[in-house]
């Protein structure tokens, strides 16, 4: 049986947290699915063959956390869909199924539950497209709204008496949530870690700020809530019980949303990692003016924090003032960017196009800033609104919301709406020409990289399961790109210099990022691939 089926009766690391304080009567068996995510720039899977087993960007913590909160009675079996779908014998097996997801994903979620529901089995939807939208699943018998906490445990009552589908859709809606510090250690039992690009953690959760795009604020709120250090160091124990990443990224809404917490956390990460050899880096999503707080990037870059990526959304100051960014205005943005690299981190940043105040000049601001900040990697990205957001509610009440499922977006621009879209396509195909996309990793790796603390060549770091992978990649690389590729010749430029200088990790880092960017990037020019991340284009999901 393989590792997706492992009941969660089978004994884990000793929990510093709780299962659900409800004691069941009943046996049951559930089935949670994390649906397939639409391809998009963020899921990197053009760099997965690669990796050679890699078949998802990260674990989701979410529906991870539920799995592991069920009493330990139950049978509880996990299936991520971005590695293999959910099969009929896969429903057959099960009492109930459970699905999570956002609201990209929200068509692979109700397709999910059309195939439950033929098998006669009892569907749950929670998670933060529903807790926004319960409108969007009408077919589904029970939605669980909100976070982890009351409403989780009165759904789990009633999972364990009834056994039969309800006649009509029952809504259980989080009251009392669970405090973050009593969250149990997510199911990481239930994965294959090799499958990933990424591992992933969260210790806050919220935002203080009221960006007008963003429904972090509407779901979780503005007071980031907090799980203890020891808790998080716990969380890293278990991921290296199943398996070694090699890179975790804080899924934080904001990751220094409390800087005082945060200062109490890097201590700890400090230790965990001298006393594990700094088995892995990390990376995280904070706001820009981070770069203010010269104690905090000390830390973070002895915690070893890699990459840290910045929604600085545009270089615009009127932009940035009209979307309730002006956060990102508190010191000069390229300045700020040069902070961040200083400290050994490799700025990562949102780039958004379409706001009310751009103009036919955005796109060559937006293409100038990327080349005077050198960052490499930037996820520009057609703006979109979401339910739960001020963007949404003003744009209802001026009548400027498309329900049009051709379009790339559901916004009426203020500038047409073919010309917003090729803005974004040229800003997206120039800055991942390869020579322009490898001259800024070039200044990275010279500027940035650099900084960062010498780690140890421990045990962890040099293991035969880490040599093994990066000669995996290396090989790939050097087959799929150095001699196939249509960009070798650049790709050789960049490689031959970092091989001679013996740079194999910053080489291999380059050339796997920056290879399914050039991919992407070629399809994106085909108009193969979608300008948003929230595009309502048609997808189709082929269940087997």
């Amino acid at each position: 049986m393989n590792g997706e089926l492992i009941s969660l009766e089978k004994p884990l690391l000793e929990k510093t947290t709780r299962n659900t304080p409800y004691i069941p009567r009943h046996h049951r068996r559930i089935l949670c699915i994390f649906p397939k995510y639409s391809r998009s720039f963020g899921t990197f899977h053009h760099a997965y063959p690669l990796r050679g087993n890699v078949r998802a960007f990260m674990p989701p913590q979410g529906i991870l956390v539920v799995a592991s909160y069920f009493p330990k009675e139950w049978e509880v079996r996990f299936i991520d869909e971005n590695v293999r779908s959910a099969k009929r014998a896969d429903f057959i097996w099960a009492d109930v199924v459970i699905v999570s997801g956002m609201h990209i994903q929200r068509p692979q979620m109700n397709q999910i539950n059309e195939l439950a529901h033929r098998e006669g089995k009892i569907t749950v939807v929670g998670g933060p497209s529903v807790s926004g939208c319960p409108e969007y699943y009408p077919e589904f018998d029970i939605l669980q709204l909100g976070e982890l906490g009351d409403a989780t445990d009165q759904m789990i009552e009633y999972l364990d008496l009834h056994s039969n589908r309800p006649q009509k859709q029952i809504r259980f809606e989080t009251k009392e949530r669970l405090p973050l510090n009593e969250f149990p250690i997510p199911a990481y039992h239930l994965l294959n870690f090799d499958q990933y690009f990424l591992g992933n953690i969260q210790f806050s959760s919220g935002c203080p700020y009221h960006c007008e795009f963003c429904d972090i604020p509407a779901l979780y709120g503005n007071n980031p809530r907090l799980k203890t250090p020891e808790q998080v160091l716990a969380e890293l124990d278990a991921m290296l019980e199943y398996g070694n990443p090699g890179a975790v990224y804080f899924v934080d809404d904001n990751f220094v949303g409390n800087r005082r917490a945060l200062m109490q956390l890097l201590p700890h990460l400090i230790d965990w990692q001298k006393r594990n050899g700094y088995p892995i880096q990390f990376a995280c999503e904070a706001t820009l003016n981070l770069a203010q707080s010269p104690k905090l990037l000390e830390m973070m870059r002895e915690a070893y924090f890699c990459t840290v990526f910045c929604g600085i959304e545009t270089p615009e100051t009127e932009a940035l003032q009209a979307i309730s960014k002006t956060h990102n205005l508190s010191m000069p943005i390229l300045e700020a960017v040069k902070v961040l690299n200083s400290y050994g981190m490799e700025v990562v940043s949102g780039i958004i196009i379409g706001f009310d105040t751009d103009t036919p000049e955005t796109a060559d601001k937006i293409l100038e800033f990327i080349h005077l900040s050198q960052i490499p990697m930037l996820t520009i990205n057609l703006l979109h609104a979401l339910p739960k957001t001020a963007l949404w509610s003003r744009l209802e009440q001026a009548g400027r919301l498309v329900s049009d499922e051709n379009r790339e977006s559901n916004i009426e621009f203020l500038m047409p709406y073919e010309q917003v879209v090729e803005m974004w396509r040229r800003c997206v195909t120039t800055a991942y020409e390869p020579e322009f996309l490898y001259q800024r990793y070039a200044y990275n790796m010279e500027h940035t990289y650099p900084n960062r603390i010498e780690v140890p060549n421990s045990p962890a770091r040099a293991s035969w399961a880490n040599i093994k992978k990066g000669l995996t990649i290396m090989s790939n690389l050097l087959l799929r790109v150095g001699l196939l590729g249509n960009y070798r010749k650049t790709f050789w430029n960049m490689a031959l210099p970092a091989l001679k200088a013996g740079k194999i990790e910053q080489l291999i880092h380059v050339g796997l990022v920056g290879h399914h960017l050039i991919k992407f990037t070629t399809e994106c020019a085909k108009k193969e691939e979608s300008a948003s991340f929230y595009s309502q284009k048609i997808r189709n999901t082929v269940h087997t």
